[in-house]
């Protein structure tokens, strides 16, 4: 109701969305031009000499210069971060130091896991948050209400790592419904024996034996894949979402009282609609987007809290690998690697500002 005061007006205005649109995209180029030269001056100025720790402590220092020419570390540092963003144009990201292939192929393989994982960690915990703070708007000062702020303060409190621990424990160990990590591929043939596995250089290639059904596979088509690849994934997925998924719910909770403490929500009840009602036809897209933007905020976080939950899982995921990467003082992988994260990042801000934008029109206006 109150979303759509003067919503038509600005979306009848082709000037204003153009000059929105045009604005945002500019805003979003900006960003990740400062964000490389950032991650570029951190990583540069970070002591140690790659060159060094490739040939070893006590490698002659006529082999480590000559490394160091090789690889281009002796130029200035202004010139070899135009040739990184030339390469980043041609999509050349160079060759990793420590597993010696491309860089693009190794960050392509290692995402075809975190992406899904972090796709679907944000999934549990936008249909645990929505479902208990609904529940907690509905029933607002009693006991239902009480009851999802305790467990919601609970998920926040509870580490990510400690409760992987213990969904492995629960769930891998004592039913032997799930594994207990790794990572076989998408492929439902045993062990992802078609190349499917994303184990990646120096990776072990399979998980831990469960006792599940169906664990070794015979084949079954795309689906008999997906399902095959999730069950590695449901417990981190499990682990990343709670925390999240706890924050989130207090977000739904508070945006929705917020909003039914409106008029035009008072003139709804006014006029013989009952709480649910309300809620459904004029509260919850008002409250939609002070939500959308902290669950958009929130695919950050997962993203973070993977580096610690692929570790946990033994997932040879991108978290995993800019882990050690920083060991091996891979500066490439590093590199790019948290480029791409940056990248991801703003890209789903961008589309939590569009979406933000269809559901309140007045936005492109601010």
């Amino acid at each position: 109701m109150a979303i759509g005061m003067n919503a038509g007006a600005m979306a009848r205005s082709p000037s204003l969305s153009l000059r929105f649109w045009l604005g945002r995209c500019l805003g979003l180029l900006g960003m990740l031009l400062a964000a490389s030269a950032v991650i570029f001056a951190v990583l540069d100025v970070l002591p140690g000499n790659v060159a060094q720790v490739m040939l070893g402590p006590d490698a002659d220092p006529a082999a480590v210069r000559a490394l160091e020419v090789q690889l281009g570390l002796d130029a200035p540092a202004w010139q070899r971060y135009l040739q990184w963003l030339g390469g980043l144009l041609h999509g050349d990201l160079g060759t990793s130091q420590a597993y010696g292939v491309p860089v693009a192929g190794l960050l392509a393989e290692r995402l075809t896991l975190t992406l899904p994982l972090t796709v679907l960690a944000m999934v549990l915990a936008t249909v645990m948050a929505l479902v208990a703070g609904v529940f907690a708007a509905l029933h607002h000062r009693r006991w239902g209400d009480v009851g999802v702020m305790t467990l919601t303060q609970l998920g926040m409190a509870t580490p990510g790592f400690w409760l992987g621990m213990l969904l492995i424990v629960v769930f891998a160990v004592w039913l032997g419904w799930l594994p207990s990590g790794g990572f076989e591929g998408w492929s439902a043939a045993a062990g992802g024996a078609d190349g499917g596995s994303v184990a990646g250089a120096g990776e072990p290639a399979g998980g831990a034996a469960y006792a599940g059904a169906g664990h070794a596979g015979t084949g079954g088509g795309w689906l008999a894949g997906l399902w095959h690849g999730l069950q590695f994934l449901l417990l981190p997925a499990l682990a990343l979402a709670c925390v999240q998924g706890a924050i989130l719910a207090r977000f739904v909770r508070a945006s929705l009282l917020e909003v039914q403490g409106e008029a035009f929500t008072r003139t709804a009840l006014a006029k013989g609609l009952n709480h649910r009602q309300v809620l459904w036809r004029h509260v919850a897209r008002n409250a939609a987007v002070p939500v959308l933007t902290v669950a958009g905020m929130q695919f950050a976080e997962l993203l973070s809290g993977a580096v610690v939950i692929e570790n946990v899982f033994s997932l040879p995921g991108l978290g995993r690998l800019m882990a050690q990467s920083i060991a091996n003082r891979d500066l490439l992988v590093v590199r790019n690697g948290v480029l791409l994260l940056v990248a991801m990042v703003v890209v789903i801000n961008f589309i939590v500002d569009a979406l933000a934008v269809l559901i309140d029109p007045r936005l492109k206006g601010r």
